[in-house]
């Protein structure tokens, strides 16, 4: 039975990658992991074995990557069953099976790694992220990642933060602008104020495009807000800062709060009045969930 208790339930998050770049992200990941060959399994285990075997949670968690840990197995070996008993954004507990594969044992062994491997991950972003999203809890505050994401990976890591109740910030550079402390200095050191480049700026963009900009101090806001920003990124203040922040720019510009967010300052900055919280941590350092993988095995003789 599918357990339906899931963070967002209005819907659970699409995963926005097409079945082909699923496909070639999974075949690089069994391509490094087999080599020419599991020297182990093919050589020990019996071809005629086959096996059943559960994913279990060793942990509470969020779930997240079931369709991954499907293509997995699709690509090893098209003839494996695999059964989902939950659904991405589900709430875990601890000793709780969250899909079966059945098939030849060889074939299973084969991608155990790299299955676990992406499920382990991506439920460990989702459930790092619905420890967020809960302590931000009972503000506006809206929890978002970064671009700090796994080289390759990162379509199915904002996809995670997606399942954990979070929400995307771009996707890569052309997803929109944003001005931070290195534009900014490279503006100053030719002599271009902020307001002026904003201005020339948005005129040449296409009208649909966001315009961030990233600032320190309070008296960078003004600039800012003259030139038009759309969002104002407050860059390691303290909550009373980011409070008087958001009270200077009253409305005029979403605001975000950035820099060392962790759970225990995630609420007294979301209290400060901040749209957005965005963080790093969420993808960068996160700690994978405890996902074991239970064989049972079954020799031509069990079958009879």
């Amino acid at each position: 039975m599918i357990n339906s208790k899931v963070l967002n339930d209005y819907m659970t998050p699409r995963l926005e990658m097409t079945a082909g770049q699923l496909n070639r992200l999974v075949e690089a990941a069994l391509e490094e992991d087999l080599g020419w060959g599991d020297l182990t399994t093919d050589y020990f285990v019996p071809a005629n074995v086959t096996a059943r075997a559960r994913f279990v949670a060793r942990q509470p968690g969020v779930m997240a990557g079931l369709d991954v840990a499907r293509a997995v197995y699709q690509a090893v070996d098209p003839q494996i069953h695999f059964n989902p008993t939950t659904v991405d954004s589900a709430i875990l507990e601890t000793g709780q099976t969250l899909a079966t594969v059945e098939g030849a044992a060889r074939s299973l062994l084969k991608g155990e790694r790299v299955a676990l491997n992406f499920l382990q991950r991506l439920s460990g972003i989702a459930t790092a992220t619905s420890h967020f999203v809960a302590a931000a809890a009972g503000t506006k505050a809206r929890i978002v990642d970064t671009r700090k994401t796994t080289p390759l990976l990162r379509d199915l890591e904002k996809y995670a933060i997606r399942c954990g109740g979070g929400y995307n910030h771009r996707r890569n550079l052309s997803d929109g602008v944003m001005l931070k402390d290195n534009h900014l200095s490279a503006l100053a050191s030719a002599g271009i104020p902020l307001e002026e480049a904003l201005r020339l700026g948005k005129e040449r963009l296409p009208h649909l495009v966001k315009v961030e900009v990233e600032v320190d101090r309070l008296d960078q806001i003004p600039a800012a807000l003259e030139g038009g920003a759309d969002v104002i990124l407050l860059d390691n203040m303290s909550p009373e800062i980011m409070r008087q922040a958001v009270e200077m720019i009253g409305g005029r510009a979403l605001t975000e709060a950035s820099g060392g967010i962790n759970l225990n300052s995630i609420a007294a900055i979301a209290w400060s009045g901040v749209d957005l919280i965005s963080s790093g941590a969420l993808t960068h350092s996160v700690k994978a969930l405890d996902i074991g993988l239970d064989f049972e095995f079954h020799s031509p003789a069990n079958l009879i």
